[in-house]
């Protein structure tokens, strides 16, 4: 896939000169917008932007530009709750091709490839009734927080309120943007798989949450959270399985039902089978403190104008495992494409959607402020924008800088227990036992050659870094992980693991997993390529391994075997 230099959006109007020395942030009217790397374009080409889909024509024109959701999603990421807003594309001829941030229009919308056996769905969003949008404001400071509960202990006035709250919004019009519908629909034109992943999930959810209580004349009303990472909450939550609830889906696993235990390594293998309580807090705990170290790590790879596209730069821990694996666990396995929740187009239409990603967000805020995470300073992540529908119905401009600290968004969560943060994994060894077969690996090994496709496992050598670990987080980084974008795929990968049978997610050897839900965007190549990031630190601790030259890497695949290629493993240092 090209790789585009890092260039500014720039305006293709109000006659803007291609020459000019002048930014384009400040000729353009969305000018927050605008990439902070701007950069003189060499060539004085700039090719027309256009929106190729609408409501009434939701089939694009053919073109061999840039995919749209990519364009818009650069540095103006622009979603109402009612779909993806401004398309444009790029002429991939010219190297040096660059696109304006459109004006905001929720009437032009491209609609996405769904997958075989979907049911049929627009993502775009009704006309909006004015063309005015407003810059979001911070509810005042005064006003009494709104608390969400953990969905397991909620009262039955709770629910009252909660089902009352849904019904409004299921049967608002269908073409109100406020309509359940509408907000769901919204889903399946995100794009996954980068640093504005929690951003975005959190603002999402804040509309949500205010439509609700507006609908009930209750702006104190907070969503529930579902507490999957404690004991109490691994299972769905009562709530949520009344067949006569507003709150119930049918398209939900029939094997996953409560008391089912929530299995948060799922296999869909293995559909049938519930979790354990133990492996799933070693599950969080790996993914939450070992590999969320650094901001990379834990909130996905940057994103900015002009880098190479694909339809995921990196996702972070967190929306790898458990984010993923609980969406696949979740949805009908008897389903296509595991709908609802197993798969993005369909995963909001199930109202246990939005407690799942209540969920995600409350350990954003754990993360930061209870384990001392700390959120990227680039100004690119920053000023990202989007563009959401409010109580009111008017089009609301936020950006992540704004969201950064929940309680000014004016709610917080109920405090419960973290039994997670003290369920570090133990080696399937203990440390005085070295691996015994690493130099016949290292033999064997020599016959792996990147890139590879992943039909069976696989044991090669990585060589560490030789530079001063000082202050320096050690990550294992598998590069190029390329997979058709509608098939749902899992590996894990095992670390100094003689025999990868005997190593469980509660093992230090468990390094972690790769999980991808099925995607359905709008994208001229039918593959996605990402990257995974895992943390050595603790894994190397604790095999007592930390001065070995190289480690042992094997690749287990769990899902799509054979459906997905690998470019290249390595080793790398990030700043802690």
């Amino acid at each position: 896939m090209a790789s585009i230099p890092h260039l500014s959006f720039v305006s293709t109007v109000n006659n803007f000169s291609p020459y000019s020395t002048t930014p384009p942030s400040s000729l353009h009217p969305f000018s927050q917008f605008q990439s902070a790397k701007y950069k003189k374009p060499k060539h004085h080409h700039i090719p027309r932007v256009t929106c190729s889909g609408n409501q009434n024509n939701p089939t694009p024109n053919p073109s061999e530009g840039e995919p749209p959701h990519i364009v818009g999603h650069r540095r103006s990421v622009l979603f109402g709750l009612g779909g993806f807003c401004g398309a444009s594309t790029l002429n991939n001829n010219n190297p040096f091709a660059f696109a304006a941030p459109l004006s905001p229009d929720i009437t032009t919308c491209d609609s996405p490839n769904l997958p075989a056996g979907a049911e049929p769905t627009n993502c775009c969003p009704p006309p909006s009734a004015s063309t005015n949008i407003i810059d979001f404001e911070f509810p005042p400071s005064n006003q009494p927080l709104r608390v969400r509960p953990a969905a397991h202990s909620v009262n039955d006035d709770y629910v009252a309120k909660f089902e009352r709250a849904l019904n409004l919004m299921k049967n608002l019009p269908s073409d109100d943007p406020r309509n359940f519908t509408q907000l769901a629909n919204a889903h399946c034109a995100y794009l996954h798989g980068s640093w504005i992943f929690f951003p975005f999930h959190r603002w999402y959810l804040y509309f949500y949450e205010r439509i609700l209580g507006s609908l009930i004349n209750d702006p104190t009303f907070a969503i529930p959270f579902w507490n999957w990472d404690s004991p109490q909450g691994m299972q769905i939550p009562s709530i949520y399985a009344n067949p006569t609830s507003p709150l119930y889906d049918t398209l939900r696993s029939a094997n996953h039902q409560p008391p089912t235990v929530i299995d948060l390594d799922f296999n869909i293998d293995n559909p049938g089978a519930g979790g354990n309580i133990s492996t799933n807090l070693t599950i969080m705990y790996r993914q939450v403190v070992s590999n969320g170290r650094t901001p990379t790590s834990f909130l996905g790879d940057a994103y900015h104008a002009g880098d190479e596209l694909s339809l995921g730069a990196g996702a972070g821990s967190l929306e790898n495992v458990p984010h993923g694996t609980v969406h696949l666990w979740t949805g009908d396995s008897n389903q296509p494409n595991f709908e609802d929740m197993g798969t993005f187009y369909s995963a909001a239409r199930d109202p246990i959607f939005y407690s799942h990603h209540s969920n995600l967000d409350r350990i954003w805020s754990i993360w930061k402020k209870t384990l001392g995470g700390r959120d990227f300073t680039d100004s690119d992540w920053l000023e990202s924008g989007f563009l959401f529908y409010d109580e009111n119905k008017n089009l609301v401009r936020v950006k992540v800088k704004d969201c950064l600290d929940e309680r000014k968004l004016g709610y917080a969560y109920q405090d419960v227990d973290i039994p997670w943060s003290n369920s570090r994994p133990t080696p399937q060894r203990s440390r005085v036992q070295k691996v015994g077969t690493v130099a016949h690996v290292a033999e064997t090994s020599r016959n792996v050659k990147f890139p590879l496709m992943l039909d069976s496992v696989v044991t090669t050598m990585v060589k560490r870094p030789k530079r001063s670990r000082s202050k320096k987080e050690e990550i294992l980084v598998v590069e190029g992980i390329e997979f058709e974008k509608n098939t749902p795929v899992k590996f894990d990968m095992i670390i100094n693991g003689e025999d990868y049978k005997l190593i469980k997610p509660d093992n230090s050897e468990f390094a972690g997993s790769f999980v991808s839900v099925p995607h359905s965007h709008k994208h001229k190549n039918k593959n996605i390529v990402t990257s995974l990031k895992l943390g050595l630190t603790d894994v190397l601790q604790d095999l007592g391994a930390e001065n070995d030259d190289s480690v042992m890497v094997t690749l287990v695949p769990r899902f799509g075997k054979g459906r997905i290629k690998i470019r290249n493993i390595k080793i790398e240092f990030i700043a802690d």
